[in-house]
């Protein structure tokens, strides 16, 4: 069996790709709903929980909290990349252009790809989802 064609590795790699991704998108929402991490631009907490900035931060923080324990990997998933289809498209395009290394919106497109990814598949390994599947079957 080849290394890269290990499963084992395999389930890792995608468990600690859906982590990753979690945690730091964890982190744009505490900037945003909290001013952790420097805030919004050195601002500290800028969003007003009534505002667009407000929900994309508990987007972010809670949907981001979700994708890293795997729980609701699916609905979130999806959620999560409409939200940053439209952070794409209304903030980064909007402001510089269609190109993403010239809008600086290579982020909001690669998570936006990476959330489709996941809800289309699943949370995989170490995650409550997989947990209450096992429990269903037995």
């Amino acid at each position: 069996m080849s290394f890269f064609r290990n499963p084992a590795l395999a389930r890792f790699s995608y468990a600690a790709l859906r982590i990753l991704t979690g945690l730091l998108f964890m982190q744009h929402g505490a900037q945003k709903l909290f001013g952790m991490l420097g805030g919004v631009d050195g601002h500290g907490a800028t969003a007003q929980m009534a505002s667009l900035a407000g929900l994309a931060g508990v987007l972010e923080f809670v949907g981001g909290l979700l994708i890293v324990i795997g729980l609701f990997t699916r609905i979130v998933a999806f959620i999560l990349s409409g939200e940053m289809a439209y952070a794409y498209w209304m903030v980064h395009v909007a402001h510089g252009g269609l190109i993403p290394i010239r809008n600086r919106g290579e982020f909001a497109a690669l998570l936006c790809f990476v959330f489709l990814f996941l809800a289309f598949n699943g949370a995989g390994a170490w995650s409550v989802d997989a947990a209450r599947e096992r429990r269903v079957r037995a």
